[in-house]
């Protein structure tokens, strides 16, 4: 899940009013004076070599393409109407491996061609027998090596008429090919003493649903009948950890784990947060927030594998390249699934923050940032960031520099590659729950014209945004982001 916090800006009501009767000749500063659209963009790219989706060692290269459109609609001069929409559009080696089998990718010679989803459709009598490949470092090429995310959120706020409260109602909907989530949510913000110290208040929910894409060794197995001798594994020899070909029919045969998967399709998140900030001087401002999320349903993931270190091994492929399994040099053996990933169908997540920004003088700004996290399964992480923005001229560009530094303990559940037990009843091999620590460098660009003489149609620009950040982690996973924004006034 992703949070944003956010943050509005309020304008301060004037006006002449009378001793005992209505305000007259007043006038009241409208929330938003004119619609605004935002049209955002990020390219990102990662590499690394403990992917999820094959039990925590393999190919993790993806891309992904985000344009997101943000369009604020003043309503009247107190209602403001936000629509934000966006697709997410991505290539993933790691979950392209959801089948490593598939003939057009990483396997060949078997005309074999899984669609990754549920295999109902598949006819495995049309399977031909031969020499089936697979790596967790070459990526195949079905259906789960891309996917487009969309999302629609809609948001309402309604301001008092001095300004001092505000209230927010949103709803929100995104999609992928596995998971579909709806949200909804409300806020509160009260000002105080002369509009110095704020208050905010919000809850937010979102029911959740997956449509289940498991590792093509299991699902195939389930619905043969837990027969090696149907369906995908017909024909297809099976090897133990020494690179013989077992007898399928024999005692020692490649078996998962478990003969479920996926019993609650749904996963529903519960957040309730409160934040406070406060001016403290011309120069300096404060701000503090807590948040309580609560989740629960099924919180794995269905396309991670998970691989135990007291059950024997098989592998489809080359017998030649078992030994060197781990290494990117393996290009042409696949070691079979155990289990997929199994986590509590619950989670209390706390996390608590502080912002302070002070201004050093009329060209130079510092913003910090500190979060201390916590759950019920073992995490418990630190998040300091600064950024100085630095304006350039005259003060229309601003260049911002950053820097972030993340680092957390290990879920109580996380082992790596081939070393957790079978009898553990709970068990994910997935990096994003390991120990690590996290470095980000970003550079940054914002032109700033309040009076929008650049216009493209009957939009004014009033901002520009551009900005790249470097990210490296302490298990090797490696990224970069480029991302860019554009404010634009309808006139």
């Amino acid at each position: 899940m992703k949070y944003i916090i956010g943050g509005m800006v309020l304008s301060i009501t004037t006006g002449v009013f009378g001793q005992q009767s209505p305000p007259v000749n007043t006038y009241k500063k409208r929330v938003l004076e004119a619609t605004e659209v935002d049209f955002l963009m990020s390219y990102y790219r990662q590499d690394g070599d403990h992917a999820s989706v094959t039990g925590g060692v393999g190919n993790e290269e993806l891309t992904d393409i985000t344009p997101t459109f943000v369009v604020a609609i003043p309503l009247n001069a107190d209602d403001v109407l936000t629509i934000d929409a966006g697709i997410s559009t991505y290539t993933s080696a790691s979950s392209s491996n959801l089948d490593p089998f598939d003939a057009s990718g990483a396997s060949n010679g078997n005309g074999y061609d899984d669609d990754d989803d549920d295999d109902k459709n598949v006819n495995y009598k049309n399977t031909m027998p031969g020499n089936v490949t697979g790596s967790p470092w070459v990526a195949s090429s079905g259906a789960s090596s891309q996917d487009t995310w969309g999302s629609v959120n809609a948001s309402y706020s309604h301001s008092s008429d001095d300004r001092n409260s505000i209230l927010g109602a949103n709803v929100a909907f995104a999609t992928e090919y596995d998971y579909t989530s709806f949200g909804f949510g409300g806020s509160f913000t009260r000002l105080f003493n002369q509009k110095n110290t704020e208050l905010s208040l919000k809850a937010q929910v979102y029911l959740d649903s997956w449509a289940p894409a498991y590792p093509t060794e299991l699902d195939s197995y389930l619905e043969s009948g837990q027969n090696l001798n149907n369906g995908f594994f017909n024909g297809i020899d099976i090897l133990d950890q020494n690179g013989a070909i077992i007898d399928k029919n024999g005692s020692q045969v490649w078996t998962p784990l478990n003969s479920t998967l996926i019993e609650d399709r749904s996963r529903n998140s519960y957040t309730l947060s409160l934040s406070f900030s406060q001016i403290l001087s011309k120069k300096a401002q404060f701000s503090v927030f807590f948040d309580l999320v609560q989740q629960e349903g099924w919180l794995a993931n269905p396309m991670q594998r998970v691989y135990f270190s007291d059950r024997n091994n098989y592998y489809i492929g080359n017998a030649a390249s078992i030994a060197n399994y781990t290494s990117p040099n393996n290009t042409d053996v696949f070691h079979l699934a155990d289990d997929i990933e199994r986590l509590p169908n619950s989670r209390f997540k706390i996390p608590i923050g502080a912002r302070f920004n002070y201004y050093i003088n009329e060209n130079v700004s510092l913003r910090t940032y500190y979060r201390y996290y916590f759950d019920d399964w073992g995490i418990n992480s630190h998040t300091a960031s600064i950024e100085l923005p630095i304006k350039l001229g005259a003060g229309k560009f601003t260049f911002y520099p950053t820097f972030r530094y993340y680092t957390q303990t290990a879920a109580d559940y996380f082992a790596p590659y081939e070393t957790h037990v079978s009898t553990s009843e709970f068990y994910t091999s997935d990096y994003d729950l390991a120990e690590f620590n996290s470095n980000q460098f970003g550079l940054g660009l914002r032109y700033t014209d309040i009076f929008t003489r650049f216009k493209l149609f009957s939009l004014g620009l009033k901002s520009f945004d551009l900005k790249y950040s470097s990210y490296n982690r302490s298990d090797g996973l490696n990224a970069g982001i480029i991302s860019a924004g554009f404010k634009f006034v309808l006139d």
